[in-house]
């Protein structure tokens, strides 16, 4: 995989991986920012726990995040006051500006470049859905505010500002954190049961189970392989371009979202459905031609989200027919915001304590919408399509991905490189040897 700005100028700690049976109050399945914050609540409320990481924390979406701390996520405000309601479109903007504020009051005894800006989504074509989300916004008691200027070489008619949001390097901030924590890398769970959390040689007994693995892996119960897919986007971070001040996200299909990173302007975009065909980073390297030719790229990396029905998270009981099995996934592409928020449900979930969030993010929710028959649909086309190469999540047929060089699952989103190794779940092992070795495998 390629190596983001993050990953390449960040030091992690390491940690061994799980080499006995183990017992805690908790088990975390998923050592990214949602997983490890569940650890650090859990650690601050005196909470026996242990986190399990597949591979190395911080080394799948967390690495891949532009990691802008906003609680401005699309139109999504509008949306939510005209489907569920008032009450509930307040609590989600209340728990995410909460979420933005526990990340300034962590990181004021951290260095990751932490950094209060304002955040914006804007419009090159819909001046009214702008003022229409502004107008939702102030309804809800938040001032935002309506601008038709912006500092970005776009044709912007509108654009919603949220002041005092933020930014910061995600992987400094996930390594200071998580040191000293109770981890295991290189530790694969593979399956669930009430109480306990499997390996392939290892169990931990476990009063509660949180599993914030991206996508959750565990088919038994649930329907997160209904309830999800699975988008992937592309970010430049290029040196010599003109300085901006704030995040801007573009409202639309081909949208585009910039920021800053010290001298590097970070432009992202090229967004597609996981295993479907996109552009990749073809618009993105034709903008910054276009607009800032005397600028130069210093990384490239692209990022995988799982995205809801709703555009609301997925938070709180796995199941009704698996006790004590708790989920954080869904985030969309607003993952900072929303492991915070994840994490602080779910540490009041495991500790007996109430949450008033809880009911707006509950997994449990009414799911019938457009997108879920989308996505049974597609699941279904991917395993009626013959192919001898396979995901073994579900049996989907894979598609090879002939710019990154990779496998691809369009029903759920496992990825895999050329050579079948895992690199996205839900799948959680690699594709045999016996399947790339009879002629579907590609150079």
């Amino acid at each position: 995989m390629i190596k983001s700005l993050w990953s390449d100028t960040a030091t992690l700690p390491t940690f061994p991986p799980l080499s006995r049976d183990e017992k805690a109050e908790v088990c975390i399945v998923g050592g990214g920012m949602a997983g490890i914050l569940c650890a650090y609540f859990l650690e601050q409320a005196g909470v026996s726990y242990i986190l399990c990481e597949a591979d190395t924390i911080g080394g799948g979406t967390t690495a891949g995040t532009t990691a802008v701390i906003s609680a401005q996520h699309d139109t999504l405000y509008q949306t939510l006051m005209k489907n569920k309601g008032y009450t509930k479109a307040r609590l989600y903007l209340e728990a995410n500006l909460h979420a933005v504020s526990a990340y300034k009051s962590l990181c004021q005894d951290i260095s990751c470049d932490f950094e209060e800006i304002p955040a914006c989504i804007y419009s090159c074509a819909d001046s009214p859905l702008m003022e229409d989300e502004v107008k939702a916004l102030h309804a809800l008691g938040y001032n935002a505010r309506l601008l038709h200027d912006i500092p970005l070489p776009r044709p912007a008619l509108a654009a919603v500002e949220f002041p005092a949001q933020a930014q910061f390097h995600p992987l400094k901030f996930l390594g200071e954190i998580a040191k000293g924590m109770n981890i295991r890398e290189h530790t694969k769970i593979l399956s669930l049961k009430t109480g306990l959390a499997m390996t392939e040689h290892y169990r931990i007994q476990a009063d509660k189970i949180i599993v914030a693995s991206h996508f959750p892996f565990w088919n038994g119960c649930g329907m997160f392989f209904a309830k999800l897919y699975q988008k992937r986007s592309y970010v430049l971070a290029v040196k010599g371009a003109e300085s901006i001040s704030g995040s801007f996200v573009e409202y639309g299909k081909n949208g585009m979202y910039f920021r800053n990173y010290k001298d590097l302007l970070l432009v992202g975009g090229g967004d597609h459905r996981t295993g479907k065909a996109g552009c990749y980073f073809a618009p993105i390297k034709n903008f910054v031609a276009a607009h800032y030719p005397a600028a130069s790229n210093a990384y490239a990396w692209s990022a995988q989200d799982c995205i809801s029905l709703d555009g609301v998270p997925y938070i709180g009981p796995y199941s009704n027919v698996l006790p004590d099995v708790y989920v954080a996934t869904g985030f969309n592409e607003w993952g900072m915001t929303s492991s915070m928020t994840a994490a602080r449900i779910l540490t009041d979930m495991v500790t007996g304590r109430q949450n008033k969030y809880a009911g707006v993010f509950s997994p449990a929710r009414n799911m019938f919408t457009k997108q879920l028959w989308n996505n049974i649909g597609t699941s279904l086309t991917g395993l009626l399509t013959p192919s001898r190469l396979r995901c073994p999540h579900m049996g989907c047929a894979l598609k090879w991905n002939s710019l990154d060089k990779t496998w691809d699952c369009p029903c759920h989103g496992s990825r895999f490189t050329k050579d079948g190794k895992l690199i996205y779940n839900p799948a959680t092992e690699d594709l045999p040897d016996t399947a790339l070795t009879d002629g579907t495998a590609k150079s």
